[in-house]
């Protein structure tokens, strides 16, 4: 006969039916007061952070190995796991200094490290904030959804949802935002770039997000009481080749239009030193290569012309001269202009010999082209401030010429990193994307192999070609899938011509880009606030005993 009391007996019985790892139930689900730990020790997150930032920017041009900011992205996630919001704020901002420093490090060239060091300090303060609400979801995700079902499927969707969330306020707030450096923009040439054309910019950084933290949330299913390893490879191989199995947008064109670009290769950085006109006379130069190639127009860079024709008969004699010897041909040229006091970043229809259209930049860079709160950066860095000498104005014009029946979009350089002012250009019915640039403040850098992917980008989103034309390039004439068509090498005088594809067709992307930024936006925020207001169950109290 046993001697074991009945106490003893119920403790024994209940220590058989646990299952072998304490944070399931035998069902698979997490237990209510299991909190997330962290996978990795602190050092080696901080570690892996720096790594994780020269991962990401890895995937972008120059080097543009487009896997490594999907891994890099991993990297930054699985740190943040299990992690308290102070530590992940601070992981995050190590990952973040560390990307941003690498990635804007062209800033450099010109201005030295102060406005590369306050761009960077700033840009990974937000980096780090996302990471902090990433971590607030990852530690308290079993509390919230404890099953299998939730973690697999509703975690990532949280956890893209705020990385996607933080790269769209970044890219609007605050003096108009930096849209640059998000996860999609890395992706240029990788096969997950006609993503773009159905989900938009902010859509496709937040599929790729989804399917890493999908990836890392499968990973983290095994154990015991987890699913088996043969389950979750096939799991992941279902969803990579989901996401890559979405079919390009067909991009569907309509005619052609002949258009010469020129590339002047001109000395026009801020601290360029040179006489007035020459950028002017070296357009000129490179576009004698055009002659007698029968264009519906041709396009010169912004700030081609140093001078503006509008205001000076010599400017515009000389415009009138290239015109007429290409054929009277339709000019498109990025000047300066004052009008009413105000100096505005423009772009001219030059036609006929006068203005038949002009548009000025959406888009001005703050601390470049334009200074915010001057009096209170001026007592910081005055040094710096001075530099910007005039403040552009934020244009208003629309944003398409009609040049002879040829509907053609405007964007004056930062221009084509802003969804919103792409997407109205669409809505104007642009049949072809004219992107003027001026990169020669960056020298043969990563900066304008950057733009030109954005630009490349932007092609297949909305299925229309881009004249991408630099003062000192790279340039190149983009086909509506990606493809080039033609190009000049960077900082080489040159002229480049081609029948553009012309299209009138919305892509997805055109026609329901906000709506999906919303939806993504709103997973993040939604599963937020599950996470901050979802109550930690109380342990029942254990029964009194009997007297």
């Amino acid at each position: 006969m046993s001697t074991m009391t009945r106490p003893q007996e119920r403790r024994r019985a209940t220590r058989s039916f646990r299952p072998a790892d304490p944070a399931f139930e035998a069902d698979g689900s997490r237990s209510h007061d299991s909190v997330a730990r962290p996978l990795m020790p602190l050092w080696l997150a901080f570690v892996s952070a720096v790594g994780a930032g020269i991962a990401l920017d890895a995937g972008f041009p120059d080097k543009g190995w487009w896997p490594l900011t999907l891994v890099g992205t991993g990297i930054v996630l699985t740190a943040l796991i299990g992690r308290r919001p102070g530590m992940a704020f601070l992981i995050g901002l190590v990952a973040g200094a560390t990307f941003w420093g690498v990635h804007i490090s062209w800033l450099t060239l010109y201005l030295g490290p102060v406005p590369w060091l306050g761009l960077t300090g700033f840009e990974a303060v937000y980096f780090a904030l996302g990471a902090m609400l990433i971590a607030v979801v990852y530690r308290r995700a079993d509390l919230v959804w404890p099953s299998r079902r939730g973690r697999l499927g509703i975690v990532p969707l949280v956890v893209a949802g705020l990385w996607t969330l933080r790269e769209g306020i970044n890219s609007i707030f605050p003096y108009g935002g930096f849209s640059w450096g998000r996860v999609a923009m890395s992706q240029s040439q990788s096969p997950y770039a006609d993503l773009v054309a159905w989900v938009g910019m902010s859509g496709l950084s937040f599929v790729l997000v989804w399917l890493v933290a999908f990836l890392i949330q499968l990973a983290r299913e095994g154990g015991a009481a987890g699913l088996a390893r043969t389950t979750r490879v096939l799991a992941a191989a279902v969803a990579i080749a989901a996401t890559l199995a979405v079919p390009a947008w067909p991009a569907p064109t309509s005619g052609t239009s002949r258009i010469g670009a020129v590339q002047g290769n001109s000395n026009a950085g801020l601290f360029a030193v040179h006489e007035r006109g020459d950028i002017l006379s070296d357009h000129v130069s490179a576009s004698q290569a055009l002659e007698g190639q029968d264009l519906d127009v041709v396009v010169w860079p912004e700030n081609a012309s140093d001078i503006d024709p509008a205001q000076y008969a010599i400017a515009a004699q000389t415009l009138d001269a290239v015109s007429q010897r290409l054929g009277d041909v339709p000019m498109v040229v990025g000047t300066i202009q004052q009008r009413d006091g105000k100096v505005y970043n423009t772009s001219l229809l030059w036609q006929n010999g006068g203005v038949a259209d002009y548009y000025d930049k959406r888009h001005p860079v703050p601390f470049a082209e334009w200074m915010p709160n001057r009096d209170f950066f001026h007592a910081l860095a005055p040094d710096l401030v001075d530099l910007v000498t005039r403040d552009y104005e934020f244009g208003s014009t629309d944003l398409t010429f009609d040049i002879n029946g040829l509907i053609a979009g405007i964007s004056i350089c930062f221009d084509i990193t802003d969804d919103a002012v792409m997407r109205s250009m669409s809505a104007e019915g642009a049949q072809v994307i004219l992107a003027q640039t001026n990169n020669a403040d960056f020298g043969q850098t990563d900066e304008n192999l950057q733009q030109l992917a954005i630009a490349r980008l932007r092609a297949i989103e909305f299925g229309r070609s881009v004249v991408n034309i630099s003062t000192v390039g790279t340039s190149e004439i983009i086909a509506p899938d990606g493809s080039e068509i033609t190009g000049i090498p960077a900082y080489q005088a040159g002229a480049m011509v081609a029948d553009v594809p012309l299209a009138t067709t919305p892509t997805p992307a055109s026609l329901v880009g906000f709506q999906l930024e919303w939806l993504a936006a709103g997973f993040g925020v939604i599963g937020l606030a599950m996470a901050l207001t979802t109550r930690t169950p109380r342990r029942p109290r254990k029964a009194a005993r009997r007297s």
